[in-house]
């Protein structure tokens, strides 16, 4: 991976997620899942979430709404946290979840609005 794209992708990361989580991410990672966060971090935030045309929120509401229409909750979570600490507000994480609904169901749409009230009661967001 070219050493800007990682660079540039550890930077946007901690942005969004945060930097507590990026150095964990990259502290827990061993020589077997390595690899792995060096690929995540070069093409998904170096490449991906630093190109023009989507403003980082909405790259943010369109992936908690893919991850829970995927079932995804451990992400999910990941993602929701990143959204409050940069700044989303818990209608526009409503209304995101609810467009789920009707596209992905509502089983999906279940799952992502009780993982959102367990990050709203972690971050006292009740």
């Amino acid at each position: 991976m070219p050493e800007d794209l990682f660079e540039k992708g550890k930077a946007i990361r901690a942005d969004v997620l945060g930097q507590d989580y990026v150095d964990k991410a990259m502290a827990t990672a061993d020589e077997f899942g390595a690899p792995l966060q060096e690929i995540i971090t070069s093409l998904v935030w170096g490449g991906v979430w630093a190109r023009d045309g989507l403003d980082r929120k909405t790259r943010s509401l369109l992936n908690i709404s893919m991850l829970a229409s995927l079932g995804r909750m451990e992400e999910l979570r990941i993602h929701l946290r990143g959204l409050l600490c940069n700044g989303c507000s818990k209608v526009e994480i409503r209304e995101t979840l609810l467009q789920a609904a009707i596209y992905a169901g509502f089983p999906a749409a279940i799952s992502g609005f009780r993982a959102a009230r367990e990050i709203f009661a972690e971050k006292g967001e009740d």
